[in-house]
């Protein structure tokens, strides 16, 4: 069973920085756009920034030249570094993956979304 698990995150003060990565694990052929969305209290889901399998980036304006996303193709793991954090930044974060895997119970191989759980991200003094 594929699973996205993230990890990092935490409290940082305005201005700061924190970077935030997640694997992907279990069996998989391969892996296509890898990317992060956020989500605020009382707000929908959005798109933070996207990568490629083959590292061509998209960020959302508001984080342009702040967030940058990388990716590891051979460790299955996608990063997002966050710098100037803001008041607007606060969220939960959540890692999302178009992934090329087998399914239950005919082991058929098909394209999936697949989310982490999300981890939080706090700006505050």
């Amino acid at each position: 069973q594929v699973q996205l698990v993230e990890s990092g995150g935490g409290l940082v003060q305005p201005g700061g920085s924190l970077s935030v990565s997640c694997v992907a694990s279990g069996t998989i052929f391969s892996i296509n756009d890898m990317g992060w969305y956020r989500q605020a209290p009382g707000k929908q889901r959005e798109l933070v920034a996207a990568i490629t399998h083959d590292g061509t980036t998209t960020y959302v304006e508001p984080v342009k030249g702040r967030f940058t996303i990388t990716r590891d193709n051979a460790k299955k793991t996608v990063f997002l570094q966050m710098n100037s954090l803001n008041p607007d930044d606060p969220a939960v974060y959540y890692c999302h993956a178009m992934i090329l895997a087998p399914m239950a119970p005919s082991g058929r191989k098909g394209l999936y979304t697949y989310w982490g759980r999300g981890t939080h991200v706090t700006v505050s003094s």
